[in-house]
């Protein structure tokens, strides 16, 4: 939902935090959740520690928004699932978080959230849709090797979601 989009970030950048280089996280150097090479990528030249460090959420704002918010068609998605789906685009890549959404409303799992996909959204109730994208995500992150040391912050992330998700869906 469009009206979503400045609401959405600023509970994804509180989850995400600041500046963090743990040794056993994949994604290396990271602020706001934004890893040093999907930074480099964005703004097309190398970037360093410093330069990391620096990064603030207007930074990151418009990568967000045309990576994540917009290729996850959020937009286009009722209150609540928008929040779901690009929390989880952020954290897990956004043809995931668009698999994750086919495979809980029975659209084709292609990894690209079109007219089938948004068609097969509207025909499930939102609340049914967040409770089972949440328990996919979760079942997913389980299942990745970094679980036993990121596993119980991602598990707080992902029933938080849910509940501000639900609330979104209830209260708007």
């Amino acid at each position: 939902m469009k009206e979503n989009w400045e609401r959405a970030l600023a509970a994804v950048l509180h989850h995400e935090g600041g500046y963090v280089h743990h040794k056993d996280d994949p994604g290396g150097i990271t602020n706001l959740g934004c890893t040093k090479s999907t930074w480099e990528s964005w703004c097309g030249h190398p970037v360093t520690e410093k330069d990391m460090r620096e990064l603030t959420s207007d930074d990151v704002a418009p990568l967000y928004k045309q990576k994540y918010w917009d290729k996850a068609k959020c937009d286009d998605l009722p209150a609540g699932v928008d929040y779901v789906v690009f929390d989880c685009a952020i954290n897990s890549g956004p043809g995931r978080a668009a698999k994750f959404l086919q495979q809980v409303v029975g659209a084709t799992q292609d990894g690209a959230i079109g007219p089938g996909t948004l068609k097969a959204v509207a025909a499930t109730p939102a609340a049914d849709i967040i409770e089972r994208y949440t328990a996919v995500r979760l079942g997913f992150l389980q299942g990745l090797l970094t679980w036993e040391t990121f596993g119980k912050g991602w598990g707080r992330r992902v029933e938080e979601v849910k509940h501000s998700a639900l609330k979104m869906v209830r209260y708007g």
